[in-house]
């Protein structure tokens, strides 16, 4: 397991993590989720000990990562997909993560394969678009055959096919019971693959739940109703004891409580016709907007640009 305790982090007089706690645990995919400049990237670096805490603490089964004998092959890591040496191949980055870790060349052929980066295995990095450094980027994380992983944005310059991959990747690894912690600002591809959710803002925890209960409580199921009559419905499913019943600008209702049928029910029982009634569900982008929206750092202003 990763464990945050009371985990702080100050920059001068700038408070970039505030007393931060959670776990993530074996068998499930965790999404990392905060607005830029929330302290995901500053907490990731302290759990590998690249930053050193203010305060509290973080560990990797246990331990802080600087206390692992051989932390290839208990925790690996994807932070920057850049951070490889350009005149270096492929292979031989591998391998020298490998030597490094008491890992042979056996293993090295392996996440090569994986990644799908075989054919390319002795091009230099120099040479690697993003998303093939991002695939050299899991290849290296994986390498030690790790309980534990922590990926950063490891999607991003993926083509669709790769996104794909990924995600079925990651699924994978959770079910094979690891610990798998992924840190993303693709909401859409999150939703997809994290069964957990950490949300964070301005360095502090805002929820620690599983997906599902994180868009239950924050963007609610509704559902869309086009009908003959809307004002007279919406009067009967706020008289009926309907959580909310909103009246869109094309005319159509967004319902929150009752069941589609009951609405289909209630609307012929008084004679009104029913043109669509349409289950939406919520998306992780608005129960991450609703949740975070007071923690947002860079707000852009809505409206044309003035000469």
């Amino acid at each position: 397991m990763i464990e945050v305790h009371g985990l702080t982090k100050r920059y001068g007089g700038a408070l970039a993590v505030d007393g931060l706690s959670f776990t993530v645990r074996p068998g499930q995919v965790t999404g990392f989720l905060g607005p830029n400049g929330s302290g995901k990237s500053t907490t990731l670096r302290m759990i590998l000990g690249l930053d050193a805490p203010t305060g509290g603490r973080a560990t990797v089964n246990g331990r802080p990562y600087a206390a692992l004998r051989h932390p290839l092959r208990e925790v690996g890591a994807l932070l920057d997909a850049t951070a490889v040496h350009p005149a270096r191949s492929a292979r031989h980055h591998l391998l020298a993560l490998a030597v490094s870790n008491g890992l042979g060349a056996r293993r090295v052929r392996e996440v090569l394969a994986l990644t799908g980066l075989e054919p390319v295995a002795r091009r230099r990095a120099g040479r690697f678009s993003l998303g093939m450094k991002q695939r050299l980027g899991v290849a290296a994380a994986l390498l030690g055959d790790p309980g534990v992983l922590l990926l950063d944005e490891p999607v991003n310059g993926l083509d669709p096919e790769g996104v794909r991959w990924i995600r079925t990747l990651l699924r994978e690894l959770a079910a094979e019971g690891r610990t798998v912690l992924l840190s993303s600002h693709l909401l859409s591809e999150t939703a997809l693959t994290a069964d957990h959710l950490v949300v964070i803002g301005r360095g502090r925890l805002v929820a620690d739940c599983s997906t599902a209960g994180f868009l239950a409580e924050h963007a609610p199921t509704d559902v869309l109703v086009r009908c003959a009559r809307p004002a007279e419905l919406a009067h009967l499913l706020r008289a009926g004891g309907a959580v909310q019943v909103r009246e869109e600008p094309d005319g159509s209702l967004a319902v929150a409580g009752p069941e589609p049928a009951a609405i289909g029910e209630l609307a012929a029982a008084h004679g009104i016709g029913v043109h669509e009634l349409t289950v939406r569900q919520a998306s992780l982008e608005r129960a991450f907007m609703d949740a975070t929206g007071g923690s947002v750092e860079y707000r852009a202003r809505s409206g044309k640009r003035t000469a």
